[in-house]
């Protein structure tokens, strides 16, 4: 449920798998099996997750972060360890160990040196090792833990975010239970601090805090939070006027001075400012400036400011007005930024003085963690697409030609996949839409097949063409491995299809958005692929609305998958820690216009529906508190509608931890075999 970065959300996708867990169906490192005839929830969490691409800069050595879950008896949780290899791919290992994760790597200016985060003390610290390998070193001994970070161009300092720590007195009642809490007061604000890499005369690294106030710095959810001037004098950065979610609205940008903690506010309006980054000769800012006021589905376009300060310069709108800034080219007459596409990712360049934008990469597969090597001459990313998992990949910026770093899934058993394939069709006003079908593995055309219609969250959400077989929640590979076909379709109101198209559905959840997606089932069923008598819908999120609404307004799905749903619009504006949300889409309060909430609301219109539904919901969910769910079983429960719901203790918005995730899939898979049957 969101804007773009934070509710990009539906979900971290995890990852790999190492022993047998109560209740998980895994085998053990110990226990070898033969390899899988096709993919299954067990094997789909062997897929490790790869990131944190870096690449050194003289462009010869490469960072990245290698992703894998661990499931034991005792434990359920992520491992994430960095690596190094040479540019091209040769001579790979693992730079750290342990059972604490390390991650965020970064090189320094001159490449002898590496910083990283890890909780291995305890609470997230900043350590240093040399590039050559070595013990790591922690030089931060901090009470709430380090943010982002980033050199300083002379390797002398690092600076980085950090929460407020907890006082004296907090800490005493927080060990004696006197911990109540009043709601919006004492709010921890994120504030910049610097630490010598170098030890002081008293051999000791003290960090100092640069800003102070009542602002948080980096927490927007826009991205970009800060970045070091050329020079090393100044760090401009972006702030919001709290941590919480609602408040990216307010985002504004400010330079601060190393030396002495002036602030100076460099762009704040009505609008959302983010993503400043410096040019390479100091002269200028580019940052990302929203649509004022800022709105939910979210706009946004690359301006310039003066470094010293002055009027905000706009440059042309981009195709999704939606750039995700990369940085400056080494030239400076050139900024790369990102976005997506349709169903892949788009890498451009805007030339800052004609505003003339060029494609340097669109439609070959999904990138992401895109980023710039000090000397501006390399990327570094993780890529991915529908047969391949994500691995990392660095290329020169002047001649795009990804070449591969990483093999972190080289080992992992590959069975067959289905075939993709991007549709297109009609919806009933005329508008064009856009899905990914993938057909049951072994499909024989002209056979009719039981389709599953997945519906994304956002609900700016998109769907990409990313591995199908990677860990999450409606796993694509397990269900063509049974016998389904998948239609994943981005309706009105999605991203990577331009501004217009993404505002379609103000006013209207449940409107043009439902059709759109009820023109692709049809459209699949008239490809002869889809088999009208069995059909399933689920989603998560905004999905999970979507799909509480599907089945108030048809009888045609078989069974339904409802995940982490909105399905009271009133009762969510009063209990999510995003109450601006849907007064944003729907134009108003609930107490100025209820019919509006009563109209969009699957709870407003539940009477009657009889599809079996299979609720799943996380109980620490602050986005779409739990509530949700159990309004939406008890009312089925007491119509005599089938109904089961899945309850996941201690996760938020979605799973976080391995074996939780194992059990969404494989819960999803049993409820559609037993209400379905995928014929496998």
């Amino acid at each position: 449920m969101s804007r773009r970065t934070i509710l990009s959300f539906i979900l971290a996708i995890a990852l790999a798998v190492s022993a047998l867990s109560s209740g998980a169906r895994i085998a053990t490192a110990n226990q070898p099996s033969a390899q899988p005839s096709q993919w299954t929830p067990e094997l789909s969490m062997k897929v490790k997750a790869v990131g944190g691409v870096k690449v050194s800069p003289d462009g010869r050595r490469v960072l990245y972060t290698v992703n894998e879950s661990v499931m034991t008896a005792e434990k359920s949780e992520y491992l994430t360890q960095i690596w190094m290899a040479n540019a091209d791919g040769s001579d790979a290992y693992q730079m750290t160990f342990g059972e604490k994760p390390s991650g965020n790597p970064d090189w320094s200016p001159d490449g002898r040196w590496i910083a990283f985060t890890s909780s291995r003390s305890g609470k997230n610290n900043l350590y240093v090792m040399r590039s050559a390998g070595g013990e790591a070193e922690m030089i931060t001994d901090v009470k709430s833990g380090v943010g982002g970070f980033a050199w300083s161009p002379d390797g002398k300092w690092i600076a980085f975010t950090m929460a407020d720590p907890p006082s004296a007195d907090e800490e005493k009642n927080n060990k004696g239970k006197d911990d109540s809490r009043w709601i919006d007061e004492n709010v921890k604000m994120n504030h910049l601090y610097v630490v010598s890499v170098a030890k002081d005369g008293a051999g000791k690294r003290e960090p100092r805090q640069l800003t102070k106030g009542s602002f948080t710095v980096g927490s927007g959810l826009g991205g970009g939070g800060f970045d070091w001037s050329p020079d090393g004098k100044s760090i401009v950065f972006m702030h919001t006027k709290a941590p919480k979610a609602d408040d990216w609205v307010s985002a504004n940008v400010s330079v601060v001075d190393v030396a002495s903690g002036e602030i100076k506010a460099l762009a704040a309006t009505a609008a959302a400012e983010s993503q400043p980054a410096y040019s390479p000769d100091g002269k200028w800012i580019a940052l990302a400036i929203s649509d004022a006021p800022p709105s939910w589905a979210f706009q946004n376009r690359i301006h310039l400011i003066p470094s010293g300060g002055g009027a905000p310069k706009p440059l042309p709108l981009t195709f999704d007005e939606q750039p995700n800034l990369i940085g400056w080219a080494a030239d400076g007459k050139r900024i790369y930024f990102n976005e997506t596409r349709g169903t892949t990712t788009a890498i451009s360049a805007i030339n800052v003085e004609t505003g003339a934008i060029t494609d340097i990469e669109k439609g070959r597969a999904v990138y992401s963690g895109i980023n710039l090597n000090r000397a501006r001459t390399m990327f570094g990313m993780t890529m991915q697409n529908n047969d391949a998992a994500g691995e990392a990949y660095v290329t020169r910026a002047d001649s795009f030609a990804p070449a591969k770093v990483s093999a972190a899934n080289a080992d992992l058993s590959k069975p067959p996949l289905g075939k993709m394939e991007v549709v297109r069709w009609k919806s009933s006003d005329g508008m064009e839409i856009e899905g990914i079908l993938n057909y049951p593995v072994n499909y024989r055309a002209g056979e009719r097949v039981p389709l599953l219609l997945v519906i994304h969250g956002g609900p700016t959400g998109v769907f990409t063409q990313s591995f199908a077989a990677g860990p999450g929640l409606y796993p694509t590979a397990v269900f063509n491995a049974r016998g389904y076909a998948v239609l994943r379709g981005n309706p009105r109101g999605s991203s990577g299809y331009g501004k217009k198209f993404r505002y379609a559905n103000y006013k209207d959840w449940g409107g043009g958005d439902y059709r759109d997606l009820m023109a692709g089932v049809d459209h699949v069923v008239g490809m002869g692929v889809a088999d009208p008598n069995r059909l399933g819908v689920m989603g998560w999120s905004y999905g999970g609305f979507m799909t509480s609404w599907v089945i108030t307004q048809t009888k045609r799905f078989k069974a339904a998958s409802i995940g982490a749903a909105v399905t009271n619009l009133m009762s969510f504006t009063g209990t999510a820690d995003i109450p601006g949300f849907i007064p944003d889409y729907m134009g108003a309060q609930f107490w100025d216009n209820l019919d509006v909430y009563r109209q969009h609301s699957a709870m407003f219109n539940i009477k009657g529906a009889s599809t079996p539904s299979l609720i799943q919901h996380c109980e620490g969910d602050l986005r779409v508190p739990i509530s949700q769910g159990y309004e939406l079983y008890n009312a089925l429960k007491q119509q005599g509608v089938p109904v089961r719901m899945l309850v996941m203790p201690r996760q938020a918005h979605g799973p976080t931890e391995p074996k939780m995730l194992l059990k969404v899939m494989q819960t999803n898979v049993e409820w559609f075999d037993k209400m379905i049957g995928g014929g496998s």
